[in-house]
């Protein structure tokens, strides 16, 4: 009889010790599945923008962009996007004549803008590359540039890895 209940014991150890194994493959499993967006009623992701504004002054007699979110404040910055993202570009006129902001390769331009007023422009950029910004009020004068770049696509990426980026 007493060796009848040793090994009962025994043969449980083991079942305890198979069920907690298999417990723990079926849980890995099914954060696994859930974790590669199966059971999602919702996107739950939203699309991502760049924003920034930029202001037109005229700094020692020349008429100059100054950013003043999202971008540097230096005299005509460069402004950074990225592909396949929306860029958000707000523009205020602090001057004290009229201008227009157009960026080359793009075709894209704000109003024409008196003293004081602003105009928001967006671009989706689909291509690589450093574009010229202009001060189109007559003519094209040139201010700065924009540089627009490509940042590791994470539809490269394949199951766990994809949704760590």
């Amino acid at each position: 009889m007493v060796s009848y209940v040793t090994e009962l014991k025994s043969n449980d150890k083991i079942l305890v010790i198979v069920g907690l194994i298999v417990g723990m493959i079926g849980f890995a499993a099914t954060i696994g599945f859930v974790g590669q967006g199966n059971v999602r009623h919702v996107e739950i992701f939203w699309a991502e923008t760049v924003e920034q504004t930029i202001v037109f002054e005229k700094i020692d007699g020349e008429t100059q962009v100054r950013g003043i979110k999202g971008v540097k404040t230096d005299a005509n910055p460069t402004l950074l996007s990225r592909t396949s993202f929306a860029y958000i570009l707000t523009v205020i006129n602090n001057g004290t004549t009229v201008h227009r902001l157009y960026i080359d390769e793009f075709n894209i331009q704000t109003d024409l803008l008196e003293p004081g007023q602003q105009d928001t422009i967006t671009i989706y950029p689909d291509k690589e590359g450093e574009f010229a910004y202009y001060d189109k009020k007559e003519n094209l004068m040139p201010l700065g540039k924009i540089k627009v770049v490509t940042v590791v696509a994470s539809d490269e990426f394949k199951g766990i890895w994809r949704d760590l980026i």
